[in-house]
């Protein structure tokens, strides 16, 4: 009690202190970078990360763009092209005029050279920035180029998909959190028995969640994904600890005139509860960490950060706040919606083999449905986002016109003799779905030597070890066709040159698959693992564990499997993300009911009574918390145009509603069904069996 009284005595300080706190966590928050390039996120030691390295480190280009261009005269476009190459941070514009003077005609090129980057009255040039997709240099660059080009160019590559993806998160952003506000608001309004309540416990949580995103230093940057999910989720997930408190100070309330030492009684009692609850949340948040793909890293750091930050803020400033609102907070109390629970525990408890009907006939077209939707995940991003947008826009110009649909970029060692560097294009070329290969063979030919180019060119597309030659591929990036291609591509690059690497996006693409494939099974495991053995120690039982995970994971199995039978792709981060955050997040339900249970359990009364009593007490506190997280996550779902935030979203909402359904639901079943394993696998309940141990 000494640190809860501590508290109390403290609390107009500890509300000066949050105060002014704010300051800096807002200055973090505002200079915080925002990555918003997924491919960064792959490990360093494959080969199209390595490769990335070397085309920065040795030809000083790193993010690749295509431009086409419309009705404009051939002067016109040299001069464009002047400009964009005066450009700070662009370091090469490739086309007609880098390997020809105009005075000789685009017709004395071979073939190949002209029709890749003419067609009809539209032509097109390749640029090279001196920095990575993402960096804020090649982002400032690249509007710069967009505000030079006007309505007759299209900017189509990862550079224009992050300046637009960025533009509409910063857009959406501030509308996320007003919806889940506003939602989440208006739930606790409904469900909770004050008008006032809610704001108090919304300022808590959100001198959290600023603490949070002004803490994130350390990580150098977060990626777009996180910085959009993080308030939305954290308001989300730490909202049942203040009513928690809340709850709690009520109930002492009854039993002391005192609200100060009513508060102080709260936080302890509170304090034990939200640690147990709050630890399975950060176990699902830390499960992520385990990813290879370090996306996964991202989020959980900042999401357990900020579960942790939750829990500090409920038991110090929330009930400052309290204290400091008391009276206005009593003056306006109402009666929840929610009824007495205790007939409709019982109706439940008095007819559980229909539940166990269900569970069991659930599971294997849920768990069918769910490996279904994990093979039905997309990885292209930027194929999702509107199609208004300038990024949508050209890579459609480039496809229809061009028929590119992707560029590979091809890294050979220098010493490659010219005639086998000839072959391997001839054999690339022959490749399903490969428009053309262009280096430095396509300008020559077979009759011109190299040493005939000019420097100026050959520094452009050759270093002291590396020669770089462009792939432009007729499929799209991350599609079977493509990885296939990337497949035959590699081989026949294997066979001339072993050091020889293949990247770009969709050879990273592809890596990414592979990579997150691995990554879900992972982290999955780990999350199960991890809740398994916080169970196995809160409730010192072995068949608990097994009997609360099994009713998550088929809430988990039916949430990911429903995508499936209603046709929704889902981007490929949402089943991992999902997997491990509705585990965590949402068992807690269960932990809840099941340790009333026990208690009952333990003080002699039937498993009738005990699982009654048990689910009428809980059922309240599991409605209030799971249409929290239904309305802080359902409302984002419904507005964003970002399809991953969407997905995600609509996943937690889903996911928050079916979890809370077959805890009342089903948990009471299984409970009654394993009442004599549970006794016997639980530390403490070994009790001498009651008259009605036996009957149903």
């Amino acid at each position: 009690m000494k640190f809860s009284r501590f508290i109390v005595k403290s609390r107009v300080i500890i509300l000066i202190v949050a105060v002014a706190l704010l300051v800096p966590a807002a200055i973090g928050m505002i200079t915080q970078r925002i990555n918003y390039d997924m491919l960064t996120y792959l490990p360093g030691d494959i080969d199209t990360m390595i490769g990335q390295d070397i085309l920065m480190d040795e030809f000083g280009k790193g993010a690749f763009s295509f431009i086409v261009v419309e009705g404009m005269n051939d002067r016109q476009v040299s001069e464009l092209r002047d400009r964009l190459e005066a450009v700070e941070h662009v370091d090469t514009v490739l086309w007609y005029t880098s390997f020809a003077d105009l005075s000789i005609p685009k017709e004395m090129l071979p073939k190949k050279l002209y029709d890749a980057f003419n067609n009809g009255d539209s032509t097109m040039m390749a640029v090279f920035f001196d920095q990575s997709t993402s960096d804020d240099d090649t982002t400032a660059a690249f509007r710069e180029m967009r505000a030079i080009c006007g309505e007759q160019c299209f900017l189509a590559g990862m550079t224009a998909m992050v300046v637009d993806l960025k533009d509409l998160c910063e857009r959406e952003e501030p509308i996320y959190v007003g919806i889940a506000v506003a939602l989440a608001c208006a739930a606790m309004m409904l469900l909770l028995d004050g008008w006032l309540v809610p704001f108090v416990f919304l300022a808590s949580i959100g001198i959290a969640i600023l603490y949070n995103l002004g803490t994130n230093w350390f990580l150098g940057d977060i990626s777009y994904i996180t910085k959009a999910l993080a308030a939305v989720l954290q308001l989300a997930v730490t909202m049942d600890y203040s009513i928690f408190l809340w709850h709690s100070y009520n109930e002492q309330l009854e039993h002391t005139l005192d609200n100060k030492e009513a508060m102080a009684a709260a936080i302890q009692q509170t304090l034990t509860s939200v640690i147990g609850s709050s630890v399975t949340t950060v176990a699902g948040f830390i499960a992520l960490c385990f990813m290879s793909f370090t996306l996964g890293l991202d989020l959980g750091v900042v999401m357990a950060k900020g579960v942790l930050l939750g829990v500090i803020g409920c038991v110090t400033i929330l009930p400052s706040l309290i204290l400091l609102l008391d009276k206005p907070l009593q003056r306006t109390k109402h009666h929840s919606l929610i009824p007495d629970m205790s007939g409709f525990a019982k109706s439940v408890t008095k007819v559980f083999p229909v539940f166990l009907i269900i569970f069991v006939l659930l599971i294997w077209p849920a768990y069918d449905a769910y490996r279904q939707t994990n093979s039905e995940v997309y990885y292209d991003l930027g194929s999702t986002l509107p199609e208004e947008l300038g990024y949508r826009i050209a890579q459609h110009k480039l496809e229809d016109t061009f028929e590119v649909a992707s560029t590979h970029m091809l890294l050979l060692d220098t010493d490659l003799p010219e005639k086998n560097v000839s072959a391997m294009i001839g054999e690339m070329e022959a490749v399903d779905g490969v428009k053309y290969v262009l280096g430095l063979e396509s300008v020559t030919g077979s009759t011109i030597p190299k040493n005939m180019l000019p420097q100026k060119l050959v520094d452009k597309l050759q270093s002291e070890n590396w020669e770089l030659l462009l792939i432009n591929s007729e499929y799209a990036v991350a599609s079977d066709e493509v990885n296939a291609q990337i497949d035959a591509l590699n081989a026949i690059l294997k066979k001339y040159d072993e050091t020889g690497m293949l990247i770009g996006e969709a050879p990273c693409t592809k890596d990414m698959i592979e990579i997150t494939n691995h990554d879900f099974q992972v982290v999955n495991l780990v999350s199960i693992l991890a809740i398994f053995v916080i169970i196995f120690l809160v409730e010192r039982s072995l068949s608990l564990p097994v009997i609360l995970i099994s009713v998550i994971e088929l809430a988990i199995f039916i949430n990911l499997g429903m995508a499936h039978y209603l046709g929704e792709r889902l981007p490929f981060i949402a089943p991992i993300c999902i997997s491990t955050i509705q585990l965590g997040a949402t068992v807690d339900y269960a932990i809840l009911m099941t340790t009333r249970y026990k208690s009952e359990r333990g003080s002699g009364k039937t498993k009738r009574e005990s699982v009654s009593i048990a689910l009428g007490t809980s059922a309240p506190s599991i409605i209030v918390s799971g249409m929290g997280l239904f309305a802080a996550t359902f409302g984002v779902a419904i507005y964003s145009d970002i399809d991953i935030i969407r997905a995600i979203c609509m996943l937690l909402a889903r996911g928050a509603v079916i979890s809370m359904i077959l805890v009342i639901f089903v948990l009471p079943a299984l409970l009654m069904l394993c009442d004599g394993i549970i006794r016997y696998t639980t530390l403490g309940m070994r009790t001498r069996p009651t008259k009605e141990e036996t009957t149903v």
